[in-house]
């Protein structure tokens, strides 16, 4: 198909469903989300702790990495430096020793510096609010969303998450991937996730979309015929229907 199917072309439904359509898809999704986590949902080792220290390890670590690269650094770290106090500690040099092994040489400095800085400004514990987390240099609304979530199992919309997986997932599913990235997008990405967290199931929906956006809605050749959400998914409804075979439409 040579012109692609110009995204442009897509029916904007879902900016002009009811608020109770909306709310009738974010249930369904939600659900389903939840559903196939609990099946499907990948065991990975910082999922066995509730320590903000060890999930900030993984988030920083995990940042445009692979899952699989990062995974024996992350436990060769821990092993090493298995407390905030340990880290803050150690001679930057020695942390880099692992950390750098990553690529993006910062995830060293600012492991160290954050770790400094709950040790001199919080007296060692880890800030529990939205706003404590964003005070730390070196974390930004997403990882302290997943601390919040991960670690101290905040139910509520100061928890949300949005990643490169998170953005996709939610544009797709919601019908808004053909929006100019700017400003506006941004603030309907977020709002969606905000809107996501029901109070109760935060754990499990934060962790669910992530393994969903990493195992089938993925960048290249989406997974759409095993995906939960297909029933419901704009995406999948108005796009891949005409595209076929279903080939690099969406490659961001």
């Amino acid at each position: 198909m040579n012109d692609k199917l110009k995204i442009k072309t897509v029916e904007k439904d879902s900016m002009n469903s009811s608020s109770e359509d909306n709310n009738i898809l974010m249930d369904r999704f939600r659900t389903s989300l939840i559903s196939w986590f609990s099946k499907e949902g990948r065991d990975l080792p910082w999922r066995h702790t509730r320590d903000p220290y060890h999930i900030l390890v993984s988030e920083i670590m995990l940042q445009q990495t692979n899952v699989g690269i990062v995974i024996p650094i992350y436990l060769k770290f821990i092993k090493k430096f298995p407390t905030l106090q340990t880290l803050s500690q150690a001679p930057l040099s020695q942390v880099k020793i692992l950390t750098d092994q990553l690529g993006y040489k910062k995830r060293g400095e600012y492991l160290h510096r954050i770790a400094k800085q709950i040790m001199d400004d919080f007296n060692g514990e880890f800030p529990k609010t939205l706003e404590g987390l964003l005070s730390l240099k070196g974390i930004g609304r997403y990882t302290a969303g997943a601390i919040l979530s991960f670690a101290f199992g905040v139910n509520e919309r100061t928890a949300a998450i949005v990643d490169v997986n998170v953005e996709r997932v939610l544009s797709r599913v919601f019908g808004v991937w053909d929006l100019e990235k700017n400003s506006n997008f941004n603030k309907i990405i977020w709002r969606l996730s905000e809107d996501m967290l029901d109070e109760k199931n935060v754990w499990e929906i934060n962790q669910g979309i992530m393994d969903l956006g990493a195992l089938i809605c993925i960048s290249k050749n989406p997974k759409c015929l095993i995906c939960p959400m297909k029933d419901f998914c704009k995406y999948y409804n108005q796009v891949v229907p005409k595209i076929i075979p279903l080939d690099n439409f969406f490659n961001n």
